[in-house]
């Protein structure tokens, strides 16, 4: 964008981000009950394919929406975050769900992410256990409201990665300590001694 004119800056904004806001190809994570919902939203009686949004790329690398449906587990948290770094800019992530929002009612597990916005930046946050396929379509709406208004050039917009070496982890183990995967993953819980 930095070699085109002034006057040609807001015309083609506005046509890019009018072909990202009614094309996003959808990489569906499913990872519990929340997935089927998801799935209910693509048939036909609410038929997100009229809101421009295209279900099921093959895969990440094709796909610029990662839809994260269902129970963020610590042990599919890596996979998670290695196929939202391979998906190409521009990337968007809507969390759908409480358990994919906040741990839900599993919050309190050694096992469970408290949310997958701890490992990849979320875009929109649908609420519900489960969600109805209309709070998808919503969710969906509000973030084709959020591409319209972005201030992008060809390559999107520069997002925070909640992971990068930049943070730092607050806690006793090391005020330094760079914030990875592993280190959102629970210590494994043994069970108490049984006396003799």
């Amino acid at each position: 964008m930095a070699g085109l004119p002034g006057v040609l800056g807001e015309p083609i904004k506005f046509v890019l981000n009018w072909g990202r806001r009614y094309s996003l190809w959808v990489f569906n994570f499913g990872l519990a009950c929340c997935a089927i919902e998801f799935i209910a939203t693509s048939m036909g009686r609410h038929d997100f394919m009229r809101l421009g949004v295209i279900p099921f790329a093959h895969s990440p690398r094709q796909a610029d929406l990662m839809v994260v449906s269902g129970t963020v587990t610590d042990k599919m948290a890596p996979a998670i975050k290695r196929l939202y770094d391979q998906m190409p800019e521009p990337k968007y992530v809507i969390s759908f769900g409480s358990c994919s929002n906040c741990g839900g009612p599993y919050w309190d597990s050694y096992s469970v992410t408290k949310g997958v916005d701890q490992l990849i930046p979320v875009d929109v946050y649908v609420p519900g256990c489960p969600p109805r396929p209309e709070a998808l379509l919503h969710g969906i709406l509000r973030l084709q409201e959020k591409i319209a208004a972005e201030e992008s050039g060809l390559g999107g917009v520069p997002r925070p990665d909640p992971l990068s070496a930049g943070e730092l982890i607050p806690g006793p183990p090391e005020p330094t300590a760079p914030r990875d995967a592993a280190s959102l993953t629970a210590p494994m819980v043994r069970p108490p001694a049984l006396e003799a």
